[in-house]
């Protein structure tokens, strides 16, 4: 019988000691732990990152998402003089962003801000939207603009400045396509070594964007979860390797989503067995007693108690399933998060 259970957010809650919040990633990143999860059995196996060919076979398909995290947080002065930081959340147009603020109470509309690195570079706050604000630049924020004032956004939950080498490590080594805020983390285990095995063994690796915004730390705030407003996110996914993907499922081949990004988007587009490419914006919600028909397995990293990607793990592993295996995770004192360990469930 198939469980129809209507769960809540506090079913999503569990105890995570401060100290498993990785604050640095491993030295190597295919180093990091792997757990593999069964899902028909709940069986759970302990290895390394580097060793995840062991579970893969030559018919695999592995989708990766190739979004570039850009330099998002800014610092800005007020005409008053006081210091602002900012945070790129999403591109609205070529001049006009989306933003948080330290400050956001405070700025008001037509306010406008100059660059603490660059005077000459300037943003006029347009409105508030929500916790947002949205801003027009004085000129396009492009790649090196944004190298030459800004820095890489860390999540909120890594308790640091961003280092110099954080700008390389919380970016994938096939990173490609500019415009995320926030890194797809699941990718963050794969060094060009363990690539290069995973194309000697046959398997199909395909690239698809989903530009991940700051919304992806979002909280539910509504113990009814199916209150909770998902945040929209853009991707591109060519039709050529949409057509490659349908063809592997038509087949009876695994499509493996690297990273809870890439699943979204395959989830998105999947109807009937076929995945749509193309450009678009998705604000899907995944969460039990939801199926999940898109994929086979899904490389991961372990996430915050009450997320957004707790659930949706959940929906593809079974309720049951992923909190025990969070919970052996937390006995065996995995690293959580954005530099953490990785768990496979297949």
């Amino acid at each position: 019988m198939i469980n129809k259970r209507i769960y809540g957010l506090s079913d999503f809650d569990f105890d995570l000691p401060e100290d498993l919040i990785a604050q640095f990633p491993v030295e190597k990143r295919d180093e990091s732990r792997l757990m593999a999860v069964r899902r028909k059995t709940g069986e759970i196996s302990h290895s390394r990152f580097y060793r995840l060919c062991d579970y893969l076979s030559g018919d695999d398909v592995l989708v990766f998402n190739n979004a570039k995290v850009i330099p998002a947080r800014l610092q800005f002065s007020r005409e008053s003089g006081g210091r602002v930081e900012i945070i790129l959340t999403g591109k609205a147009s070529e001049n006009r962003w989306m933003v948080l603020s330290n400050r956001t109470a405070r700025l008001k509309s037509g306010e406008t801000l100059v660059s603490a690195v660059d005077p000459s570079i300037t943003m006029r706050v347009l409105r508030r939207v929500d916790e947002y604000l949205e801003v027009e630049t004085s000129r396009p924020f492009d790649d090196e603009t944004l190298h030459d004032i800004g820095s890489i956004p860390l999540p909120p939950y890594i308790r640091r400045e961003a280092a110099p080498s954080d700008d390389e490590q919380y970016q994938t080594v096939y990173a490609k396509e500019s415009g995320a805020v926030a890194a797809p983390t699941a990718g963050l285990h794969f060094t060009r070594e363990l690539m290069n095995a995973i194309v000697e063994k046959g398997i199909t690796t395909v690239y698809l964007t989903l530009y991940v915004s700051w919304g992806t730390f979002q909280p539910v705030r509504h113990e009814d979860i199916s209150l909770h407003k998902m945040h929209s996110e853009k991707f591109d996914f060519d039709k050529a390797d949409a057509a490659a993907v349908t063809a592997a499922r038509r087949d009876g081949r695994r499509i493996i989503a690297v990273g809870t990004t890439s699943l979204r988007v395959l989830e998105s587009v999947y109807t009937d067995g076929v995945y749509s490419g193309g450009r678009g914006e998705t604000d899907i919600f995944i969460y039990p007693p939801r199926e999940v028909r898109s994929i086979d397995a899904l490389v991961t990293n372990f996430h915050m108690p009450r997320s957004t990607l707790l659930m949706l793990v959940a929906a593809f592993a079974g309720y049951d399933c992923i909190m025990r295996a969070y919970r052996e995770a937390v006995r065996n004192r995995y690293r959580f998060f954005s530099y953490g360990d990785a768990m496979l469930i297949f």
